[in-house]
C-alpha cells in the first residue's frame, strides 16, 4: 500500500512565466487548508533536489502577497543535469541524477511532487516515475504550445504585452509612412503572433507553421501603398522560417531570434520603405500576470493538489472546454501544440486581408507594382526611433 502523503515538494522548471507564483500560492494554501499537508519549496528546479538539496518550508504566511508578482519565488533553471544526451545517434537520459533525486526525496521525507513546467519538464517528471517518484504536473509556457491544453497560464499576459506593443507601433508607423516589424516569442508555435496580430490589427503575420516568401511579404506591403495605406505592421514569431530556409539564430548569443531583422532588410531592399524593428523578447515574460492568468494558475495549482490526494500520479492538469481535467505526462511530454494551417483564427485573419507570406503573387500584387523589385539605399532598417528631426 502506498505511503500516505503528509509532505509534498514543489518546483518550477524551465523559463519563467507570469502566473508561476499564483500556482505556488494555490498549491500551498490548498495543501494546508484542505488536506493538512506540509509543503516544501524546491529552489532552482530539479537541480534543487540534487546534493546538496536546496529547499525551504512553505506555508500560507510564506506565500502571502505573491499572487500578483511575476517570476517565481523558487527560482528556475532549464534541464541541467536532467537534459537528454546523444549517444550513438540516439537521445538518452543519464540515470544517475534521477536516482539521486529519488533518494534525496526519501531522505527529506517528501512524499510527492508538484512539477510546474513545460513539455520538457513533464518529460523529466514522466521519467522520474520509473524511480518511484509520485508526481503531478502543472503546464507552464507563455507560448501556449503545450499539447493537450487549450490554454496555459502566462499566454494571456504575453499576448497583452504584444498587442499593446502593436497598438503603439501603429501610431508611429502611420505618422512616418513606415513598415514596423514586431518580433514576438514563439519557437515552434505561432500562437502569440497569431492572436496579437489579429487583436492589434497587423497587416502581415509570420508564424513557424506557415513558411513565408519575402516576395509575398513585400508585395503585400506595396499593395497597401498602392491602395492608399502607406504603412504596414508585420508581426513575426521568433521561430518563423522563410520557405526553403531555417530558423534564425543570433550570432552573439547563439539563441533563437533575428527573423525580424531579416524581414526588415528584405522589405527595404524590395520596396524602399523606411522600416524599423522591435524585438519584445523577455518583456513578454516579466511583470504582473493578467487577472486571467492569475485565475487559471490558481485553478491549476489547486487541481494538482487534489490529483495527488486522489492518488492520480503521472498526470498533468490541463484546461479543456473551460474545465480543468488531466492527461498523462507521457501523452504531453515532448509534444508541441502547433497552429493548424487551417485553424479558424488563420481563416479569420485571411478573410480580413491579413497576409501570412504564403500568398500567390498573382493575388496580392497590382499590375502597376509588378516591376518594383529594386534596391533603395536611402531606406532605413534601424531598430529604434531615437534622434529624429
Amino acid at each position: 500500500m502506498p505511503t500516505p502523503i503528509r509532505r509534498i515538494g514543489m518546483l518550477t522548471s524551465g523559463g519563467d512565466a507570469p502566473g508561476l507564483n499564483a500556482v505556488i500560492r494555490a498549491v500551498v494554501k490548498t495543501a494546508e487548508f484542505e488536506y493538512g499537508w506540509k509543503v516544501v519549496g524546491i529552489e532552482d528546479g530539479f537541480e534543487g533536489l540534487l546534493t546538496p538539496p536546496k529547499i525551504r518550508n512553505l506555508d500560507s504566511t510564506a506565500v502571502r502577497g505573491i499572487l500578483s508578482r511575476g517570476g517565481t519565488i523558487l527560482g528556475t533553471t532549464n534541464k541541467g543535469h536532467f537534459r537528454t544526451i546523444e549517444i550513438d545517434g540516439k537521445q538518452q537520459r543519464d540515470p544517475a541524477p534521477y536516482r539521486e533525486l529519488a533518494q534525496n526525496m526519501r531522505r527529506l521525507g517528501i512524499d510527492a511532487l508538484v512539477i510546474i513546467g513545460g513539455e520538457g519538464s513533464q518529460g523529466i517528471a514522466s521519467e522520474l516515475a520509473k524511480y518511484g517518484v509520485r508526481a503531478v504536473g502543472v503546464p507552464k509556457t507563455i507560448d501556449n504550445d503545450l499539447y493537450g491544453s487549450d490554454r496555459t497560464f502566462g499566454f494571456d499576459t504575453a499576448l497583452t504585452v504584444a498587442t499593446e506593443a502593436i497598438d503603439r507601433l501603429h501610431t508611429t508607423a502611420a505618422s512616418h509612412d513606415r513598415v514596423m516589424v514586431l518580433e514576438v516569442m514563439g519557437r515552434d508555435a505561432g500562437w502569440i503572433a497569431l492572436h496579437s496580430g489579429i487583436g492589434g490589427g497587423a497587416d502581415i503575420i509570420l508564424i513557424p507553421e506557415i513558411p513565408f516568401s519575402m516576395d509575398a511579404v513585400a508585395s503585400k506591403v506595396m499593395t497597401r501603398d498602392f491602395q492608399g495605406s502607406n504603412f504596414s505592421i508585420i508581426v513575426c514569431s521568433e521561430g518563423a522560417v522563410e520557405q526553403g530556409g531555417q530558423q534564425f539564430y543570433q550570432e552573439s548569443t547563439g539563441t533563437l531570434g533575428g527573423v525580424g531583422q531579416h524581414v526588415a532588410r528584405e522589405v527595404v531592399t524590395r520596396t524602399g520603405k523606411d522600416t524599423r524593428v522591435v524585438v519584445l523578447g523577455h518583456l513578454q515574460r516579466g511583470g504582473e500576470p493578467t487577472p486571467y492568468d492569475r485565475i487559471l494558475a490558481t485553478r491549476f495549482g489547486a487541481a494538482a493538489v487534489r490529483e495527488l490526494a486522489e492518488g492520480r500520479y503521472g498526470e498533468v492538469v490541463v484546461l479543456r472546454g473551460g474545465l480543468i481535467t488531466t492527461i498523462t505526462m507521457v501523452e504531453c511530454a515532448g509534444k508541441v501544440k502547433n497552429v493548424p494551417a487551417d485553424d479558424e483564427m488563420v481563416r479569420t485573419a485571411r478573410g480580413m486581408g491579413i497576409a501570412f507570406g504564403d500568398e500567390s503573387l498573382d493575388d496580392v500584387v497590382p499590375e502597376a507594382l509588378a516591376e518594383i523589385q529594386v534596391d533603395h539605399p536611402e531606406a532605413s532598417t534601424q531598430g529604434d526611433d531615437t534622434a529624429e528631426d
